[in-house]
């Protein structure tokens, strides 16, 4: 679809990205993907069930999970590079280490609204009449 003007394009794309989201963050996505497709195949298992984890438990969204993607980008290429064993990275209990990689990045958006929205539920329903403290660490 081409478009008369630049004015005309920015709007375009302004629309296209209220209904599909950034491209920005789409295109950084896309280099994520490229640079875990490159691991070592033992390495690329452990970051894609790493990533499966984060994608359901994991703090952030949006620009906040990219930061946090391309870190754990980041960590398994030099660990490749450097030869560092799985269970070396990982340790004993991979949760553990997930949950203190998890640790390091914001609460985003939408699960800090969701869990002020929560918490505020549960405290008017026990009658609580101070407010609770907001909960986005």
């Amino acid at each position: 679809m081409t478009t008369g003007s630049n004015e005309s394009k920015s709007r375009y794309l302004q629309y296209l990205e209220i209904v599909t989201g950034s491209l920005e963050e789409k295109k950084r996505y896309r280099q994520y993907k490229a640079r875990i497709k490159r691991l070592p195949e033992n390495y690329r298992i452990a970051v894609e069930a790493l990533e499966r984890y984060l994608m359901h438990f994991g703090p952030a969204d949006g620009v906040g999970a990219m930061a946090m993607y391309e870190d754990l980008a980041d960590l398994f290429e030099q660990s490749a590079a450097d030869a560092t064993p799985i269970r070396d990275l990982f340790g004993d209990d991979p949760i553990e280490f997930v949950e203190t990689f998890m640790a390091n990045y914001p609460l985003g958006q939408y699960r800090a609204r969701e869990r002020n929205r929560f918490t505020s539920a549960i405290a008017r329903a026990a009658g609580d009449t101070t407010p609770p403290r907001d909960r986005t660490e």
